[in-house]
């Protein structure tokens, strides 16, 4: 679906005209934080609930608050559009772990609701995905203390989050560094990440995920609990779906997921430096990687 230039006009001044009383606002909510030391997930939601529905342009009646368990859900004409999972302040901006984990969850009740776009934010960060061939893809990142108004929010507006983000440069997930956030330095308790029993790590280890909630459904490790790249799994990954690396099959993956499954694994290549552009000393499996990817995406 082609973007509009009208609705993305109108969304866009609509977040420029309303940042500045948006960031007022939060301020004033996390006062508590500065006077008792902490603040509770509750603030975390009230400031989310202020950007969707002051910021973008989101009905107060369309914010549905623990709908099957997930934070909030946002719906248009009873569609849900957006799953969010919402940490206490704070919770999120210096762990990559906890991202994953609370990612995780969305995902969780994302796939139950039969949604394909997910969100987490804990009132300084919001970091949304959509969920695709067995992964998640990038959507929109935006740090909610920026002094600039992030446009980039129309992808989560009431017009823009139906859309294909053709162009998500700019949306990766960073974890911001901790000396210039205004928020509360502890990360609270959270749910366990659910392990994989063999493996014993969690979903967003995998380059394939099925169903966040059912471990075996999840194909191809090739990251460390972290979120850095296995160095030893990511060949295995690579040549089990390549060359059926010690009879390690694939076929629990539909092919028509398989160039995401490719394009999520030489990402992970290009993190540790192994493709034709970083080196010209490239194992076998990684040569083959940007072959395939290559015939998928001739551009690339």
């Amino acid at each position: 679906m082609n973007e509009s230039p009208s609705y993305r006009k109108k969304t866009i001044e609509r977040i420029r005209a309303n940042w500045r009383p948006f960031q007022e606002k939060r301020r004033e909510r996390l006062v508590q934080r500065k006077r008792n030391g902490t603040a509770a997930e509750k603030v975390a939601e009230n400031i989310v609930e202020d950007l969707f529905t002051t910021v973008l342009d989101w009905p107060i009646d369309s914010v549905n608050h623990q709908l099957e368990r997930a934070d909030i859900v946002l719906t248009r004409l009873s569609i849900k559009h957006l799953v969010i999972e919402v940490k206490r302040p704070g919770a999120l901006i210096w762990k990559i772990a906890s991202v994953h984990a609370a990612l995780e969850q969305a995902r969780g009740y994302a796939v139950k609701q039969n949604v394909c776009s997910i969100a987490v934010s804990d009132g300084q960060m919001i970091y949304a995905a959509d969920i695709v061939g067995g992964g998640l893809e990038d959507r929109v990142f935006a740090q909610l203390d920026d002094e600039t108004p992030p446009e980039c929010l129309w992808w989560l507006g009431v017009h823009g989050i139906y859309r294909d983000r053709y162009d998500r440069t700019d949306a990766g997930l960073r974890i911001l560094v901790k000396q210039k956030c205004d928020l509360d330095d502890s990360f609270g308790s959270s749910d366990p990440s659910l392990l994989h029993p063999k493996y014993h790590i969690p979903a967003h280890c995998f380059a394939y995920v099925e169903d966040p909630t059912k471990p075996k459904t999840w194909k191809l490790p090739y990251r460390l609990i972290d979120g850095s790249i296995d160095k030893k799994r990511l060949p295995k990954a690579i040549q089990a779906i390549l060359s059926n690396y010690r009879g390690a099959g694939v076929k629990m993956i539909p092919e028509k997921h398989i160039p995401g499954v490719l394009a999520r694994l030489s990402a992970g290549a290009a993190e540790i430096g192994k493709t034709p552009e970083q080196t010209c000393d490239l194992a076998d499996a990684y040569r083959l990687l940007d072959q395939a990817v290559k015939q998928y995406n001739p551009k690339k």
